[in-house]
């Protein structure tokens, strides 16, 4: 099967990136899956029912969040009849919406899709290694899913590198995303899980991670408080990782980046 998981699109760049960019690169790459963080597409915050549509007809199958996943107040209102958005499954159990779920792709094929949230330098939530272990205990590879996909949304790469290591074997990929910034550590873990600390973001790389820069520079030379920040607006790249996986195993038997126009040098698998 061969998958595409896309970092955290970040403001109106980002996403009309994805929407003009994504048909053709799922032709190309003769895509049976997608799944795009979609926590920061709504001008850097949250998302909208309105941008969750948009990013479903240009091709994407699941949006998964994360810390940002409430900043639009209606999101907690439509994702519970929203099923291909979700939110880290770690969040408390009373929370609105879902953290996974099993969905449909080509060749009567099952992809379970998982959201999780790191705990280091984050909100103080459940264990995520132990959400994990739950998913997998109802579910997992060669028992109802012929791929798994874990969005690890968290800070610190330590965490990131720990969670991939512990599902090694046991899911197709982990890949992390948050902090807008492609990692070079793109691999295929020792028991055939591909693994990317972070695939980036989906954005305008003339920035701050995904704003204008001007405020965020001010805020770390002046430490003093700014006006809110705001998405910029310049050519975006479309970032993520391709993952193609063996369909008797649902192991990963390829991992490579993706990195598509905008400032940064492109890269196809």
């Amino acid at each position: 099967m061969n998958i595409l998981l896309l970092g955290d699109i970040v403001g109106r760049a980002g996403r009309e990136a994805v929407v003009e960019k994504l048909p053709a690169i799922r032709e190309r790459l003769a895509l049976d899956f997608v799944v795009a963080n979609g926590e920061n597409a709504a001008g850097g915050f949250g998302i909208t029912e309105k941008i969750m549509a948009e990013l479903l007809r240009a091709g994407v199958d699941v949006v998964t969040t994360g810390n940002h996943v409430w900043d639009q107040k209606e999101t907690a209102n439509f994702i519970d009849r929203a099923p291909r958005l979700l939110r880290p499954e770690n969040f408390p159990k009373d929370t609105p919406g879902k953290g996974f779920g099993i969905y449909e792709a080509p060749g009567n094929r099952k992809v379970l899709v998982a959201n999780l949230m790191g705990r280091l330098f984050m909100d103080a939530l459940d264990d995520p290694f132990a959400a994990g272990e739950a998913i997998l205990a109802q579910t997992g590879l060669g028992r109802g899913a012929d791929a798994v996909l874990f969005d690890f949304h968290a800070e610190a790469t330590s965490e990131k590198m720990a969670f991939g290591h512990a599902f090694d074997g046991r899911v197709s990929a982990v890949v992390g995303t948050h902090t807008h910034v492609p990692t070079a550590d793109t691999m295929i873990l020792t028991n055939r899980t591909a693994y990317q600390s972070d695939a980036g973001m989906c954005g305008d790389y003339d920035s701050v991670i995904g704003m204008q820069k001007t405020l965020p520079v001010q805020r770390f030379v002046r430490k003093m408080p700014t006006d809110r920040l705001t998405a910029a607006e310049g050519p975006a790249t479309v970032c993520g990782l391709f993952v193609e996986t063996d369909d008797a195993t649902g192991l990963a038997r390829r991992a490579v980046p993706l990195r598509v126009g905008g400032k940064l040098a492109e890269s196809w698998p």
